[in-house]
């Protein structure tokens, strides 16, 4: 049997796929323009750092965004995204194999809708179609992207793909990940906009104002799946050593449905000591919330009761506030009619939005928020019948 060196380069086709799936949604972006102009022979430039051991991370860029709500980015430079999507791409189908099926965030044919379908399911379950008490407990980790241990997240990859993974480059592989993992972008960033833009967000919040070696950054694919993959051991934790049958996750929004509230209110404190335990997390001691179900749960932007759907506060007000900048922008053209850019603007956020609430209880909601607040955009679009769709006009 032939037997390939343990150090075995990561092939040129692999980077090489790994660009295309990262240039397919930021093609337009100034980094992916800038790298696209000659992206041959960077590409071979990064594979022979990554395969000779020379790769670092160059610079990213720190943001603020609002919506849905305050947080921090960094956007990392494109050639690392590219050795984001690399990785990812090799460890993802053997995390697939590990993950509980009701870990929702960051994962294909799943999401925020799938989370919402399979906590009204639990529900009706628990319930016996809600003819029976069941309750539900949700539960929030406090700053849980800046206060992942990375040193603990790092043991844990190393020994997942050492025991898992059987390519001829798994320590290269163990080296590429190690990189990233323990690159901290907020030591070496630009920051787009004011600095104030970070007035009023928690210092729980912020990667520079994490604990020494705790930390990643929330805007890179690597996070969002190495958090996943940090918090699995909970999960089954959850599942296996809980007895609890009815449990969903999406990032660190989790919720345990349970016939006996009592048992529920049991499991906080043993929640509380695992995650403090084991992982280095703590529980948002604002966030605990332990209900009939019949009172209703608010779970990933949308309120879930007995039967129906409704959207939550947030969603209204950012549709809302989007209608409302849409409408001061028509108002800048006057009489004049709004360029091709404004008028799809226009209907890509307002089509945004009718399709997220359009799969939830809420026709004579988008009916009224259309109807009493887009104005004058009626002379150069109009809405389907069913209010869930903008249409341009000629």
């Amino acid at each position: 049997m032939n037997v390939e060196p343990a150090n075995a380069y990561i092939e040129f086709h692999e980077l090489l796929e790994a660009y295309f799936r990262c240039r397919k949604n930021k093609r337009r972006t100034h980094n992916a323009l800038a790298f696209e102009l000659d992206y041959e022979a960077k590409l071979v430039t990064l594979w022979n750092e990554i395969n000779d051991g020379t790769y670092r991370p160059g610079k990213s860029i720190a943001f603020i965004v609002n919506k849905p709500v305050k947080r921090e980015i960094f956007a990392a430079d494109f050639k690392d995204r590219i050795v984001h999507h690399l990785i990812i791409s090799k460890l993802n189908p053997l995390f697939e194999q590990l993950f509980i099926f009701d870990s929702y965030a960051c994962r294909t044919g799943k999401g925020t809708l799938f989370g919402i379908k399979r906590l009204e399911r639990f529900i009706r379950r628990a319930s016996a179609n809600y003819s029976r008490d069941a309750y539900v407990l949700k539960l929030d980790i406090r700053g849980f992207f800046m206060h992942i241990n990375v040193e603990i997240l790092h043991a844990k990859l190393m020994e997942f793909i050492h025991s898992r993974y059987v390519g001829a480059d798994k320590e290269l592989l163990m080296s590429l990940t190690k990189v990233v993992l323990f690159n901290n972008p907020s030591q070496n960033c630009v920051i787009k906009g004011a600095k104030s833009g970070w007035d009023g967000l928690p210092p729980d919040k912020s990667l520079f104002y994490s604990p020494v070696n705790c930390g990643l950054p929330i805007g890179n694919l690597s996070s969002q799946v190495f958090a996943n993959f940090y918090l699995n051991g909970f999960d089954h934790f959850i599942k296996k050593n809980c007895d609890i049958k009815f449990y969903g996750r999406y990032v660190d929004d989790f919720v345990l449905v349970h016939q006996d509230g009592q048992y529920l209110r049991s499991l906080i404190p043993v929640i509380r000591s695992y995650l403090l335990r084991e992982l280095g997390l703590a529980l948002h001691p604002n966030k605990i919330y332990l209900q009939r179900y019949e009172k209703g749960v608010a779970y990933l932007g949308v309120v879930i009761k007995p039967g129906r759907v409704y959207v939550g506060r947030r969603i209204k007000a950012n549709f809302y506030r989007s209608i409302q900048q849409h409408n001061h922008l028509l108002a800048e053209f006057g009489k004049g009619k709004p360029d091709i850019l404004a008028r799809q603007s226009f209907q890509s956020s307002m089509n945004s939005y009718l399709g997220i609430m359009g799969h939830h209880n809420t026709y004579r909601l988008r009916k009224s928020m259309v109807s009493k607040n887009v104005q004058g955009w009626w002379r150069f679009a109009h809405v389907n019948g069913g209010v869930t769709k903008f249409v341009l006009k000629p």
